[in-house]
C-alpha cells in the first residue's frame, strides 16, 4: 500500500503537475481500488488508484465521459495514466446518501435518484458492455453458496439442499432474463450516490456497468443493502419508477403485471450475491465491516421469497438453517 502510494504522489506531480498538496482517503471500496481526496491550496481532487494486475481503468473512462455527456453527475476524468493504473477525478464532494436519507428527505432524494435512473435506462449505452447473461447471473448467484454458506458458515449441503437452491438460482435467473434489457449501472445504491448541488445526485463507482435486467438498479436502490424501509414506501417509490418508465418508454403499460414479481425476484437475486460478496471481503481481503449488513441482506430473501410460491422453499432453508447458523458465528452483529 505505502508503494502504491508514494507512486500516486509521484504521479500527481509530474502528470497533473500538482504541488503542495495532502493526500487523504476518501473512501472504502469493495474491490481492490483506492481513492483519496487531493487536497491543494483553493481546490480539491480525488485520485484513483487502480492497480492494473487487479483493476481495469478504461470502463471507468469510457462510461464517465458517456455518463458526463448525458447530462448526469459524474466525475470527470482530468488526467489518467491507464498503465500505473491512475485517475485524477473531480471532486463531488462527501455528502453520501446513506449519512443523509431520513424519513423527511427520503422522497425527495431518491426522486432525485430515480430520475438519474430513468436517464441511465432511457439514454444509456447497450454497446460495448457485458451482457449480464445466465453465465454471469448463476456465478453471482454461486457467491453465496461458496463464500457464506460452505467457507464461512462451514454448511454441508445434502442432495435436497442443493436441490432447493439449484431450482431458486433457475427462477432468479429466468425472471432477471425475461425482462427488458437496459443499461445497468450496477451499483446505483446509498453509497455511491451522493448530494450535490444540482443535477443531483452525484454518481460513482458506475465502471462495472452491463446490459442487464431494467429492475436491477431499482431494487439495488430500494431494497439497498445498507438501509431499511418499510415495504409500503419501497411499494410505492417502485411504483412512481414504473409511471415514469413508461413515460419514458422504457417499460410498457402491459408490463405492470409483471413489474412487481421482477422487482422481488431481483431482489433475492442481488441480495444472495450480495452475502456472497460481504462473506468474501471478510475471508479474502479482510474488510469484515461488511459482515454486518449480511443479516440484512438475508432477510431481505427471506421476506421476499416467503410471499412467493416458487422461492417459498429457498426462504425457509434461509430463515431456519443460514441466518441462525450466522446469527450464532456472529452474535454481536
Amino acid at each position: 500500500m505505502a508503494h502504491r502510494i508514494a507512486l500516486l504522489e509521484e504521479w500527481l506531480r509530474q502528470g497533473p503537475g500538482l504541488n503542495d498538496f495532502v493526500l487523504e482517503p476518501a473512501s472504502g471500496d469493495a474491490s481492490f481500488r483506492s481513492y483519496f481526496r487531493v487536497r491543494c491550496a483553493d481546490a480539491s481532487f480525488i485520485a484513483m488508484d487502480a492497480p492494473p494486475e487487479n483493476e481495469d481503468c478504461r470502463p471507468f473512462v469510457t462510461l464517465a465521459r458517456r455518463f458526463g455527456a448525458m447530462g448526469l453527475h459524474v466525475p470527470r476524468v482530468l488526467a489518467e495514466d491507464l498503465r500505473q493504473g491512475f485517475l485524477l477525478l473531480s471532486d463531488l464532494g462527501s455528502q453520501l446518501y446513506q449519512e443523509l436519507l431520513t424519513e423527511a428527505n427520503a422522497d425527495r432524494m431518491y426522486g432525485d435518484a430515480l430520475s438519474a435512473l430513468i436517464v441511465i435506462q432511457a439514454c444509456g449505452p447497450t454497446e460495448g458492455l457485458p451482457v449480464y447473461d445466465h453465465a454471469l447471473l448463476m456465478r453471482e448467484l454461486a457467491l453465496f453458496r461458496d463464500w457464506l454458506v460452505r467457507r464461512r458458515l462451514g454448511i454441508e449441503l445434502d442432495a435436497a439442499e442443493e436441490e432447493i437452491l439449484n431450482r431458486a438460482f433457475e427462477v432468479l435467473c429466468a425472471n432477471a432474463l425475461e425482462q427488458p434489457q437496459v443499461c445497468v449501472h450496477r451499483d446505483f445504491h446509498s453509497r455511491n450516490l451522493l448530494l450535490t448541488e444540482p443535477p443531483s445526485p452525484g454518481i460513482l463507482d458506475f465502471q462495472d456497468a452491463v446490459v442487464g435486467p431494467v429492475t436491477y438498479d431499482l431494487v439495488s436502490l430500494l431494497r439497498d443493502c445498507y438501509l431499511d424501509w418499510p415495504q409500503a414506501r419501497v411499494r410505492d417509490w417502485a411504483q412512481g419508477y414504473f409511471q415514469l418508465a413508461v413515460q419514458s418508454g422504457i417499460l410498457g403499460t402491459e408490463h405492470e403485471p409483471s413489474f412487481h414479481r421482477w422487482f422481488d425476484r431481483m431482489g433475492v437475486q442481488r441480495h444472495l450475491k450480495a452475502s456472497g460478496i460481504f462473506a468474501r471481503l471478510d475471508a479474502r481481503d479482510g474488510k469484515s465491516g461488511y459482515l454486518r449488513d449480511i443479516p440484512r441482506t438475508l432477510r431481505y430473501v427471506i421476506d421476499v421469497s416467503g410471499q412467493d410460491p416458487l422461492l417459498a422453499a429457498l426462504g425457509e432453508w434461509v430463515a431456519e438453517r443460514v441466518l441462525p447458523a450466522f446469527l450464532d458465528s456472529n452474535p454481536a452483529r
